[in-house]
């Protein structure tokens, strides 16, 4: 079984139902992170996960509703370390380097100060050494790097491929991410309008987690229809891929409140299972 937490589920617009995106993958022992929105970290622990148990971190974009929580999860991951912790492994597309050297690279990394703080003062020093570590507190390594379409990423048990999808080009790359293992397959669309490397990502996939931003006649004829997917596009996405469960996240937070319609428009292309992404919420597969 592989266990998908909903972090964030929403828009770069705050609200008290959701906010941002942000999804963890468990698989085995391992979390997995897809992209870092506002208060991820916060929903992290209101989910019973600890920062030390996410092992890789995957960006689609980065726009801030994706990545704004960013250097929140990385202090919050150091703070809270032994020191004995694997080093993050960070994938995605540019910026993902340059934004990692510039929160944390030595000496010019925004927090740079934090972690010099950290490693020598006495204090934290103590507090380090009374939750377990051992002195010397090492500054920690995080392995950023960024990625191009079609490149893959193994471990012993699983692989994750990516695809570009269309979103705020030229100004931002996109990426969607698929997670092949033993146990069933999982696609994050990220943000995207439809686009044929998604549904080609995504053939026979288990889950398909996909954005679902506004109703088809609240997109007709605007700027919204370039760049991102409604409740229709998305079933016709999942419809062509054949996959088993869709799962509707990135909703503008006024949709809850006409969920049947977004569903029932859905429908119109997609038979199959639909969930709802509420905050978190945790769907087994």
């Amino acid at each position: 079984m592989i266990s998908l937490q909903i972090l964030c589920s929403g828009t770069p617009t705050p609200s008290e139902i959701r906010w941002g995106s942000a999804y963890a993958l468990k698989m085995d022992d391992e979390w997995f992170m897809f992209d870092c929105g506002p208060a991820a970290t916060y929903k992290l622990i209101k989910s019973g996960i600890s920062p030390l148990d996410v092992s890789h971190l995957f960006f689609t974009h980065h726009h801030s509703d994706h990545d704004a929580d960013y250097a929140c999860f990385l202090l919050s991951r150091f703070d809270m370390s032994i020191g004995n912790e694997p080093n993050l492994k960070v994938y995605g597309p540019p910026p993902t380097q340059l934004l990692t050297e510039k929160l944390i690279g030595e000496k010019e990394g925004a927090y740079w100060h934090d972690f010099v703080a950290r490693t020598n003062h006495p204090l934290s020093l103590w507090a380090y050494q009374n939750r377990g570590g051992n002195l010397p507190r090492k500054i920690p390594k995080v392995h950023a790097k960024d990625i191009q379409p079609k490149e893959l990423i193994t471990g012993p048990d699983w692989t994750i491929e990516c695809s570009r999808v269309e979103h705020v080009q030229p100004y931002l790359d996109s990426l969607a991410y698929r997670v092949n293992t033993e146990k069933g397959s999982i696609v994050f669309s990220g943000d995207t309008r439809p686009c044929q490397s998604l549904v080609d990502l995504s053939k026979g996939c288990d889950v398909l987690v996909m954005e679902c931003i506004r109703l088809e006649k609240e997109m007709a004829g605007n700027s919204t229809e370039l760049s991102e997917s409604s409740a229709l596009a998305a079933g016709q996405i999942a419809k062509e891929a054949g996959v088993k469960m869709l799962i509707l996240t990135h909703q503008a937070h006024y949709l809850d409140t006409s969920k049947n319609e977004v569903i029932e428009e859905v429908q119109i292309n997609y038979k199959g299972r639909i969930e709802w992404a509420n905050e978190t919420t945790l769907i087994n597969y």
